[in-house]
């Protein structure tokens, strides 16, 4: 094997990251970007751990019991009502006077996150030392917490940054917890804690530079703070922290690719087609290559964990040769593009697209196909990309010229903005300019990578995809402060926030320390309001 981890694969069954978008039959389209999303970490079973108790010993309910908050559907105009935002919460830690520790996974279904109330996760570690209740908000228009019946246009235009936003101030002053004294727990009247990680971790930084004081203290993990429309950093941390020679092999790959699809050649584009059977994508030629994107963005679901992972089978099915691994130089762009053909023919494709054929699966150029129109609700990636049509952008293409690059430069921006006409022609009509996300307009009314803020840790890793998005972003170099402290570890996507996590990796488990000891303070120095 080309990298040895060490560690136990078992973990990926309590934290898994779903990095590609469902069609409407189910079957996943793999030439949609992965969202910058929080890994599941799942809550011990009853039969694993016996019944969830206070600290006086009251049995109570299940980490997987659901609750629900009249939410308003829009917090500009009260007087449309409101809908039912879907939370999970539990007060096994909770003493009188503790905080209330806040977190949403963000863009996902948050069923199934309830391992977040748990101590499996920093959420729970905060609220086990600091002796709070633990809560998981459902993010409007995702799951099941949907302000209306359906993800059209119509219904869309009440989801944005700022609405969710002021969603969690709404929440956070009017709930009433199912626990002891659940009434009188607002902000003013105990000390709460926002806790998020990737987009909800920006979503954190975010809310506090909007809602200054609302919250005592907060936790971001992988946040990606600042906006960026063309996005090609988010494969310069796989690039730097890959095996070499997978990293030389990929590049020789990629290059030759982007050559012979450029070219007029049609035998020498027909006869690279082949090689992953992409015949049928023609004439979009940027379809075929930027599927292969895809043996990239398995890293995202690396942890230190999780062990060896999908992305690593790649790397040896390029680099492991009769049993001899490659040198750092890999074995050539020969060798790699056959052995890439084989393993993306033999054993990827059917993973990832099953039985649907390649157009199905790969293409993005049929304005009518069903991934586009389809508005049902509980539809994540629909969601999640209107914000990012919108307001962030995160478009992961090739790098520049002048820098490698592991993935083709055939695809850029307009790629992306040309399915935000498809995915919202209403909004986007397809006869009109493309659309272009307002990402200086969200970093400005956010500060972006210059928030500053009291009581607010960043928590980062080296090998994290979304690294360039964050607060540890190359050439950013920004102080770690007393008030605003940046931890570094040497960790993937948010591993920081599993405990599993630094429990391998000593880098992940002094960032998770440095917070308890931040919070901690934070938290004393709370005092009632006077209001």
């Amino acid at each position: 094997m080309v990298l040895k981890l060490g560690l136990a694969a078992s973990a990926l069954a309590v934290f898994v990251l779903g990095a590609h978008a469902l069609t409407s039959n189910g079957r996943i389209h793999a030439n949609f970007p992965p969202r910058p999303s929080v890994p599941k970490v799942s809550a011990p079973t009853v039969e694993e751990a016996g019944p969830v108790t206070s600290r006086n010993g009251t049995v109570l309910p299940p980490y997987n019991t659901t609750y629900y908050f009249d939410q308003l559907i829009d917090h500009n105009n009260p007087s449309l009502g409101t809908f039912k935002q879907r939370y999970w919460h539990t007060y096994e830690f909770y003493e009188s006077g503790g905080p209330i520790v806040l977190f949403t996974p963000g863009e996902s279904n948050a069923d199934g996150y309830s391992g977040y109330l748990t101590n499996r996760t920093i959420n729970g570690q905060i609220a086990q030392q600091q002796n709070g209740s633990a809560i998981v908000l459902e993010h409007r228009f995702y799951g099941l917490s949907n302000p209306y019946p359906d993800l059209s246009v119509a219904s869309l235009k009440v989801h944005t940054i700022q609405q969710a936003i002021d969603d969690l101030e709404y929440f956070a002053k009017n709930v009433k917890l199912p626990q002891p004294n659940g009434d009188k727990v607002a902000p003013g009247q105990a000390p709460w804690v926002l806790v998020g990680g990737s987009y909800s971790g920006a979503l954190t930084s975010w809310t506090v530079v909007n809602k200054p004081n609302l919250f005592q203290a907060a936790y971001a993990s992988s946040a990606v703070v600042e906006s960026i429309t063309d996005y090609w950093g988010y494969f310069q941390p796989i690039l730097e922290y890959m095996p070499s020679n997978c990293s030389a092999d990929v590049q020789a790959v990629i290059a030759h690719v982007d050559s012979v699809f450029s070219s007029k050649s049609e035998a020498a584009i027909n006869e690279l087609l082949l090689v992953w059977n992409f015949t049928t994508l023609r004439p979009h030629l940027d379809d075929a290559a930027g599927a292969l994107r895809n043996n990239l963005w398995d890293w995202q679901s690396l942890s230190p964990s999780s062990g060896y992972g999908t992305f690593f089978e790649f790397c040896d099915a390029l680099e492991v040769k009769n049993g001899v691994s490659a040198g750092p130089k890999g074995w050539g762009l020969q060798h790699a593009l056959q052995a890439w053909g084989s393993f993306w023919n033999n054993t990827y494709y059917p993973e990832v697209c099953g039985d649907s054929d390649q157009v199905s699966c790969l293409g993005t150029y049929d304005p009518t196909a069903a991934y586009w129109t389809d508005t049902s609700i509980d539809n994540a990636s629909r969601s999640w990309t209107w914000i990012v049509c919108n307001e962030v952008g995160f478009f992961q293409e090739g790098a520049p010229k002048g820098h490698p690059t592991i993935v083709t430069r055939l695809v850029q921006p307009a790629y992306d903005e040309r399915q935000c006409t498809y995915w919202f022609p209403e909004a986007f009509p397809q006869n009109g300019p493309l659309p272009v996300p307002r990402v200086d307009e969200t970093n400005k009314a956010y500060d972006g990578w210059f928030v500053q803020a009291d009581r607010l840790f960043f928590a980062n890793g080296h090998r994290d995809p979304w690294r360039e998005a964050t607060k540890a972003a190359d050439g950013t170099h920004f102080p770690s402060t007393s008030q605003q402290p940046l931890a570094i570890s040497d960790g993937f996507h948010c591993s920081d926030l599993s405990t599993a996590n630094g429990k391998v990796d000593e880098t992940v488990l002094s960032v998770q320390q440095q917070a308890l000891k931040a919070i901690g303070p934070w938290l004393a120095a709370w005092k009632p309001s006077a209001h």
